[in-house]
């Protein structure tokens, strides 16, 4: 409640992107002072064991983690560890630093609980990530999601990628390549399944040259029709991926209640939170019957509550991500999650969440 409301008459006033740094300042502050730090786990970090997941040759203390766009440079992931959730993927990262889309680029749909950012993945560069992610802490699970530079040339992508991955895949704990934001121009271009095969066996090539073994994911976009869908979980189990995430940002606006007016004029951009729920979900619920368990899948897209990821569990999902029902529902949210998923757990008379993964398809 003392959140809704700081959300309502202060946050919400606020650009949206100046509030999103507010927040990365108390994050950094709860990560730089041990004895809050101490203090916000021993009352937020997930301890029932029945959250405990095995994915991806992790141990992870809850299947709840943060999806790539909130921490893009490598800065919170300690404040967000104590508050609860039990990874995060750091990122997008680019070989090369870049400033990203000009401002405003993160709008506020309120009476949807959504955003719409055009970020354009404004990050200082893989060599200055190494550093923060070099200091992590051992229980701090870190994934990396890496991204196209936005001024190189298609005949440089696969270099560039290759760039990024050569200096943060030491630093991770999971490897996720970014084709499908739709706010750099062409980048969706590379989920067709020619262009992605070329890409992840040189990122394949570029780990094996480097005697770097770390699981390795692509994340797909909503907006991809099915067939496609079924195409790149098909290539996936062709070229030995680890896994799949689904999905990233919707480049449609049906479903709003925001009027069309006010939508028309925040311009392009990747819509995110609620509007996203049914899609994503459908998404999963088709890779997990194409896979068949020979994936780990990755849910993100409209995940408000615990009856929302215990639903992604059940239709298929090892793991959980949320940012935009995070950012609506405040510092509390994943330990809130991480309670109703043990509870769904213990009532269905389950040894852990993890056990749940794919019920519903069985």
């Amino acid at each position: 409640m003392l959140y809704r409301l700081l959300f309502t008459h202060l946050l919400s006033r606020l650009d949206a992107e100046r509030a999103h740094h507010l927040g990365g300042r108390a994050l950094r502050l709860i990560d730089r002072l041990p004895w809050l730090r101490a203090l916000v786990q021993r009352a937020l970090a997930p301890r029932d064991a029945r959250l405990r997941t095995h994915a991806l040759g992790l141990d992870l203390p809850s299947p709840l983690g943060v999806a790539a766009g909130f921490d893009k440079d490598g800065t919170t992931f300690g404040g967000l560890a104590a508050l609860g959730f039990g990874f995060v993927e750091v990122g997008t990262v680019t070989a090369q630093g870049q400033p990203g889309n000009p401002r405003p680029r993160i709008f506020r749909l309120t009476g949807d609980r959504a955003m719409i950012n055009r970020m354009g993945f404004p990050n200082p560069g893989a060599a200055a990530v190494v550093p923060r992610l070099a200091a992590r802490r051992p229980h701090e699970i870190v994934g990396i999601n890496v991204g196209k530079t936005r001024a190189v040339p298609d005949d440089e992508i696969e270099a560039d990628y290759r760039a990024a991955v050569r200096l943060l895949a030491p630093l991770a704990d999971f490897l996720v390549l970014n084709v499908s934001s739709p706010n750099t121009p062409g980048l969706r271009d590379l989920q067709s399944t020619e262009r992605l095969g070329a890409l992840v066996a040189a990122v394949k090539d570029e780990l094996e040259r480097h005697a770097i073994r770390l699981p390795l994911l692509v994340k797909i976009a909503p907006d991809l029709a099915d067939e496609d869908i079924d195409a790149i979980a098909d290539l996936a189990l062709a070229q030995g991926l680890d896994g799949l995430i689904a999905t990233n940002t919707t480049i449609g606006r049906d479903g709003l209640t925001t009027p069309a007016g006010e939508v028309e004029a925040i311009g392009f951009g990747g819509l995110s939170g609620a509007p996203l729920k049914e899609r994503s979900l459908e998404v999963l619920r088709r890779l997990h019957a194409r896979v068949d368990g020979r994936l780990t899948l990755v849910s993100v897209g409209g995940v408000e509550s615990a009856d929302d990821a215990w639903a992604r569990i059940e239709a298929g999902a090892t793991l959980v991500q949320g940012y935009t029902g995070f950012i609506y529902g405040g510092p509390l949210w994943a330990a809130r999650i991480n309670r109703g998923l043990a509870k769904r757990a213990r009532a269905a008379g389950l040894a852990s969440v993890q056990d749940a993964v794919g019920r519903a398809a069985r």
